[in-house]
């Protein structure tokens, strides 16, 4: 067993651009979907796709909206993640850093600034933080800062932490954080995850037999599921849903953040915040389990554009309730995560 005095530990998410201007944001772009992992055609014809057509059309519309929701200390997503770093050092005896897939601060700096507080370290904990598996997500994080891990040869354990889609302590975080909006009238909860091109669903299908080919696929037990997105959003808002007491017929679950023309999973969270006044549930909270922190995603697509949506289809009220963030029982559950792995 590793000593706490030699071990490190990384928190990686998503990224952001480095301001909102033009140019910040277009660098920002380019190197999220020229991510093989992110769209996964051949890499011609992504580069001329997103260099020539995506960033160009979405740069200046994308910067706008980054502008809305950025804080005083810059990107909210960084700025959370920084926050949850400094509550877990708090209750850490060993060093955190933090690091993004796309933008900075890179995975690199993040080793070595564990390197230099301790020369002599012995084991990194990787948490990507991404609670459900996808190859856009979780994977291409995970798999990023092995390359670098293994590219610059360091001498130390990378250790990674799997998805946590159903571990107890990010349910009960998850249900404890969403409870108190419970409190106030509603008509619908509604669970909107960042959705995938049902292409990638049955990529990601080890068995090439089971996703969206079994009836039920979710719920019919199958070695695919350790890396089905549609599975463990699925049973996350089932979790959550049993956790907080809340009716089959008052939940339900969409998908946002639809990019191009091919199909995507279903159903969209923008079509289903158009019909769902229209059959008389008017009065909606919502929360966005496929991040545990605040972004673009929800602070501007859900928290703005939904909202806008959902009214002016003749809803009454909407609540957007926020990310984990840094929510006390998600602070622990973090901490509790590294350290079973330290005792491993």
């Amino acid at each position: 067993m590793v000593s706490k005095s030699d071990v490190g530990i990384i928190l990686m998410n998503l990224g952001s651009p480095d301001t909102t201007s033009v140019p910040d944001v277009k660098r920002y772009l380019n190197e999220f979907l020229m991510d093989k992992r992110v769209i996964d055609y051949p890499w011609l014809f992504r580069k001329i796709l997103i260099e020539g057509i995506i960033v160009p059309k979405r740069a200046e519309k994308s910067a706008e909206a980054y502008a809305s929701i950025w804080w005083d200390e810059g990107s909210p997503l960084i700025a959370i993640t920084r926050q949850l770093q400094r509550a877990i050092q708090h209750d850490m005896e060993m060093p955190v850093e933090i690091a993004m897939r796309y933008g900075n601060p890179h995975p690199e700096v993040a080793f070595n600034n564990l390197l230099k507080q301790n020369p002599k370290l012995k084991e990194v904990i990787l948490l990507p933080l991404y609670p459900h598996y996808a190859m856009s997500s979780y994977e291409t994080a995970a798999e990023y800062a092995k390359e670098i891990y293994k590219k610059k040869k360091y001498s130390f354990k990378l250790s990674v932490i799997p998805p946590f889609y159903d571990e107890p302590d990010y349910i009960q975080a998850l249900a404890e954080s969403i409870r108190p909006y419970l409190q106030q009238d509603f008509d619908y909860f509604l669970f909107s995850y960042h959705g995938l091109p049902e292409r990638h669903i049955r990529k990601g299908d080890v068995t090439g037999s089971h996703c969206m080919k079994v009836n039920d696929c979710c719920h019919v037990k199958s070695k695919t599921h350790d890396f089905c997105y549609r599975h463990q959003v699925t049973i996350t808002s089932e979790l959550v849903a049993a956790a907080l007491g809340l009716p089959k017929d008052k939940w339900g679950i969409s998908f946002q953040s639809r990019l191009g023309r091919e199909e995507w999973m279903k159903p969209y969270t923008a079509n289903t915040l158009e019909s769902l006044p229209k059959e008389g549930k008017k009065k909606l909270l919502i929360a966005c389990p496929a991040f545990v922190s605040d972004c673009l995603e929800t602070l501007e697509e859900i928290a703005v554009e939904g909202k806008h949506t959902f009214l002016n289809s003749g809803g009454d009220s909407y609540t957007m309730i926020p990310c984990l963030n840094v929510h006390p029982l998600w602070v622990k559950a973090v901490v509790k995560y590294c350290m079973q792995v330290m005792q491993q």
